[in-house]
């Protein structure tokens, strides 16, 4: 055995052991705080909606291509339910949905103890912090395993249902590269390019019963609460299309982020300054792996059902930016972008992200994926002047930091940030 062949070996062999004795870990820490889901509770109806009073009468153009758009008046929808899928910049736009709901003073439903509702299993309404029945919230916004019926008992009958999707080859690339490490049926590929390996012949490297395969394959499907692993002529497929087309009224589109807001901001009657972003939980560009045509011909094939969802909602966006107006789209999404920038210049170090490394502040630094530092984070300038520093500062605070801000209590996702920390993977 050469020296090469040994440290591979030995590598394989840590990692098995530590894998295992994390995810020991991980599914005690599950089971012992999931909560227990009562039998026989009442169903009490969600009101109308709860936002604390009233929201505030602003004016808005309503969508009419043919004429010049008229003025009218209403108030910003505040009833949300966003559903939050994987590698899809949707941390981005929950920077946006907790700044609206602090503005608006509404009521979020966050899980308890870690980011997310116990995903990968089924979205409970027992999953959410503090729940009892009759309870009423505004904004679900935290990733889950999308499941409608006990969705739609936690929120008002009139909430907004909102979701982004992603190219399936870019986003297969992005899961493959950030849950790679904890999916072990990676672990055996050899080569430093796992993922053309893995595309070679992917059905050598996947079971789906392995432990966390569901991130290798038709990701987005899986999120809606779908089987990921169907035949793509099977009928459940289109069915399970046709389920999320009819539930959720805007679907957006990381490739078209910006117009993507414009639609929302019309559609919940949203004011242009509720759009802010700067890009948050983005990979710096070295480590990306560039995806020839036949590597993203290969990922599309192994994610069929998930490519057929994208363009089939990849039509329904080009159609109601048709009916809201191009020319509008255009100006509008320029504005957005105008005023993006003036408040980078306000509150950037630099004006721009930077890499893990390069950050000042602890309390700004993202999560990052294990066995590297890769995810990009910034900088707040020291000079921002009072009427813009609690903005800047909200705006570039990443998703953990913000939700702990928010009061959720992520024990167990803290819990397991240290032990990544101590083992230094």
């Amino acid at each position: 055995m050469t020296n090469k062949q040994g440290r591979q070996w030995r590598s394989m062999c840590k990692g098995l052991v530590l894998g295992t004795l994390l995810t020991s870990c991980t599914i005690l820490l599950y089971c012992l705080s999931t909560p227990q889901i009562p039998f026989h509770v009442p169903e009490v109806p969600v009101p109308y909606s709860c936002a604390h009073r009233p929201s505030q009468l602003h004016t808005t153009k309503p969508i009419n291509s043919s004429q010049k758009p008229s003025e009218r008046s209403c108030s910003p929808k505040v009833d949300i339910m966003f559903m939050k899928t994987h590698k899809t910049a949707s941390s981005t736009f929950l920077n946006i949905l907790f700044r609206f709901g602090e503005k608006h003073r509404l009521k979020f439903a966050f899980p308890d103890s870690r980011n997310d509702f116990f995903y990968p299993s089924l979205f409970q309404r027992s999953q959410v912090k503090d729940y009892r029945s009759g309870m009423c919230f505004n904004i679900i916004c935290n990733h889950m395993r999308f499941n409608a019926p006990e969705v739609a008992k936690l929120l008002p009958t009139d909430t907004s249902y909102i979701t982004i999707l992603r190219d399936p080859a870019e986003l297969f690339e992005s899961s493959f590269h950030y849950f790679g490490r904890v999916v072990p049926l990676t672990w055996k590929i050899a080569g430093d390019d796992k993922l053309a390996e893995f595309l070679r012949d992917p059905h050598s490297y996947f079971d789906p019963e392995g432990f966390n395969s569901f991130y290798l394959r038709n990701l987005l499907f899986f999120d809606f609460g779908q089987d990921n692993t169907l035949q793509l002529d099977d009928p459940r497929v289109d069915a399970g299309i046709k389920f999320i087309s009819e539930r959720f009224q805007l679907v957006m589109l990381v490739e078209y982020f910006e117009e993507s807001l414009i639609l929302l901001k019309d559609a919940l009657c949203w004011e242009m300054d509720d759009l802010l972003f700067f890009k948050l939980n983005a990979r710096k560009g070295s480590t990306v792996s560039k995806l020839t045509p036949e590597l993203r011909a290969k990922a599309l094939e192994w994610n069929a059902i998930d490519w057929k969802l994208y363009r089939h909602f990849n039509q329904t966006f080009w159609n109601k930016v048709d009916a809201y107006g191009r020319q509008r789209m255009a100006d509008d999404v320029a504005e957005l972008r105008r005023r993006n920038r003036k408040m980078a210049s306000i509150c950037i170090e630099g004006g721009h992200a930077v890499d893990a490394g390069s950050i000042q502040e602890t309390a700004m630094q993202p999560w990052q994926p294990i066995g590297e530092k890769s995810i990009m984070g910034y900088n707040l300038k020291k000079n921002v002047d009072k009427a813009h520093w609690k903005l800047c500062r909200k705006m570039l605070t990443p998703e953990i930091q913000y939700l702990t801000e928010l009061g959720v209590n992520l024990w167990i996702t803290k819990l397991w940030g240290h032990v990544r920390n101590i083992l230094n993977w």
